[in-house]
C-alpha cells in the first residue's frame, strides 16, 4: 500500500457503457491529459489504481460498466528537464518575452511520465534564459493551454517579465481570443457566460460549473452558423482549467471533438477539441506599450470547417 502523504492528486470516476471492455491502461491514457501510457502502466504496476476499492495491478484489466476507478498520483521524482531540439513556431521574441504558436498535440510542460517532447523541452533548447518562478519543470510558463488546443502562448524570459505578465492575467487586462467549433446553432449573436468553475464533485477528471467555485467569465461571439455547428470566437476574461470547454458545454454547445465534455456521437468523427488560441495581447513588461499577435487557423481546423461545409452542401441538395 502506498503512503497517502505521498499523493499529490486523486481522481475518481464511474465507467459508462461506451467504455466497457476497454483495457484499463488504454482508457486511462486517453482520459488523463498529459500522462503517458508508460507512466499509467507504472501506476497500475505499483498499486496506485483501484477498481471498486481493490488494487488492480494488471494493465490488461477490462473495465466494466459501473466500475468505480480511483487513480492516485504520487509526488514526482526530482529531476532536471532536458533541452530538446524540437521545432516550435516563434511568432515574436525579444529580451523579455517569446510568443509561440503551439501545435495541437503538444503538451506545454512536463508531467509525471511525460518529461520529453513538451513545449518546455523545446524552449530550453531555443532560449538562453527563461524565468524560474514556476520552477524547473515549468520555466518561462506564465499560462498554459491544453494538449489538444493549438495556438498562441506568451513565455517569460526573466522573472520581471513573468511577474508583469502574470499580473495582467490576474487583473484580466490581457487579451486572449480563441476560435472554436461547437455543436448546434447558437441563437444569440453574442453573449457572456459568468459561471464559477471547480472540480466536478462527481468526476475528479473533469471541471464543472459549481456553486462556490472560482469566478469564471467567457465572452462569445458567433462568426458563422452551419446546420448543426457554429463557428465562434471566445474571449477569456478569466483563465480557469478547461474554461471554454466547460462553459460552452454548460450552455449545451460543447466543442466539436471534445471527448471529455462533448457528446458521445457526432456527425463528424474527430478526437481532440476544435479550439485554437488565435489572438494574444498584453502590455509589454519593459516598453509598457500594448502589443497584440494573431495566428492563422491551423490546417486541422481548416479541414474541419471544410468537412462541415461539405455536409451542409449535401443536405441542401437533398
Amino acid at each position: 500500500m502506498f503512503d497517502i502523504n505521498n499523493i499529490i492528486d486523486q481522481f475518481e470516476f464511474i465507467i459508462d457503457t461506451e467504455n466497457e471492455g476497454k483495457r484499463l491502461d488504454v482508457f486511462l491514457t486517453k482520459i488523463l491529459d498529459g500522462y503517458s501510457r508508460n507512466y499509467i502502466q507504472k501506476l497500475i504496476k505499483d498499486g496506485y489504481i483501484n477498481v471498486n476499492s481493490k488494487v488492480v495491478t494488471t494493465k490488461k484489466y477490462a473495465i466494466k460498466e459501473n466500475d468505480t476507478v480511483e487513480i492516485f498520483i504520487p509526488k514526482p521524482v526530482n529531476l532536471d528537464v532536458e533541452a530538446e531540439d524540437i521545432f516550435v513556431e516563434i511568432v515574436y521574441e525579444d529580451d523579455d518575452v517569446i510568443i509561440v504558436n503551439k501545435p495541437q498535440g503538444m503538451v506545454v510542460h512536463p508531467a509525471p511520465g511525460n518529461y520529453s517532447g513538451t513545449l518546455v523541452n523545446a524552449l530550453l533548447f531555443h532560449a538562453k534564459s527563461l524565468s524560474n518562478i514556476n520552477g524547473v519543470v515549468r520555466p518561462g510558463i506564465v499560462h498554459r493551454i491544453d494538449k489538444d488546443t493549438s495556438g498562441l502562448l506568451m513565455i517569460a524570459k526573466n522573472n520581471k517579465s513573468h511577474n508583469s505578465l502574470a499580473a495582467q492575467l490576474k487583473d484580466h487586462s490581457s487579451t486572449r481570443k480563441y476560435i472554436a467549433i461547437v455543436h448546434g446553432n447558437i441563437v444569440e449573436d453574442q453573449g457572456t457566460i459568468d459561471k464559477p468553475i471547480a472540480r466536478n464533485p462527481k468526476n475528479r477528471l473533469k471541471m464543472a460549473v459549481v456553486e462556490g467555485g472560482r469566478e469564471s467569465v467567457t465572452h462569445y461571439k458567433v462568426l458563422k452558423r452551419y446546420q448543426t455547428f457554429t463557428l465562434v470566437e471566445c474571449q477569456l476574461e478569466t483563465g480557469r482549467t478547461h474554461q471554454i470547454r466547460v462553459h460552452m458545454s454548460y450552455i449545451n454547445h460543447p466543442l466539436l471533438g471534445d471527448n471529455l465534455y462533448g457528446p458521445k456521437n457526432s456527425k463528424i468523427k474527430y478526437s481532440g477539441q476544435a479550439l485554437h488560441a488565435k489572438t494574444l495581447g498584453f502590455v509589454h513588461p519593459t516598453t509598457n506599450k500594448y502589443i497584440e499577435f494573431n495566428s492563422e487557423l491551423p490546417e486541422y481546423f481548416v479541414e474541419l470547417i471544410k468537412k462541415i461545409e461539405a455536409i451542409n452542401k449535401i443536405r441542401n441538395k437533398e
